[in-house]
């Protein structure tokens, strides 16, 4: 049985990913940034030399720039950037920066499962095609 996908405006999903780049000559890892709007296949990346939370933030900024606009909710999966604590009951605790970034942009924040990327696929095919 075929069961086509069917995502709703308003929602994009985020990650990090890596690939092994050449720069003046030297081959050295780069990360890149990878936002997806599934709705619509928009989609953003952008290279950093670390995936910390200096990256994250500042890939949103200039991801939201570049569509113009700010989704109502994202997916993510739980990197310690952006979740200090997996709680009991599954609700994540944030870091604070990023729960700060959520709070000024009025995002609402969804995740992954632990250890399944298929729970947000468009954007880990958007990692595959950036490396």
């Amino acid at each position: 049985m075929f069961v086509p996908l069917s995502h709703p405006p308003g929602h994009g999903q985020a990650d990090f990913g890596e690939a092994l780049v050449v720069i003046g000559g030297i081959e050295q890892k780069a990360y890149f940034f990878a936002f997806d709007l599934p709705h619509s296949d928009a989609c953003y990346i952008c290279a950093y030399p670390a995936a910390n939370t200096e990256a994250w933030l500042d890939g949103h900024v200039h991801a939201f720039a570049f569509f113009g606009a700010v989704p109502r909710s994202i997916l993510y999966d739980n990197d310690r950037c952006l979740v200090a604590r997996i709680m009991p009951d599954g609700t994540r605790k944030r870091t604070q920066r990023f729960s700060a970034m959520l709070s000024h942009y009025v995002i609402g924040d969804r995740y992954g499962r632990p250890g399944k990327g298929n729970d947000k696929g468009k954007v880990e095919g958007l990692v595959g095609y950036g490396r």
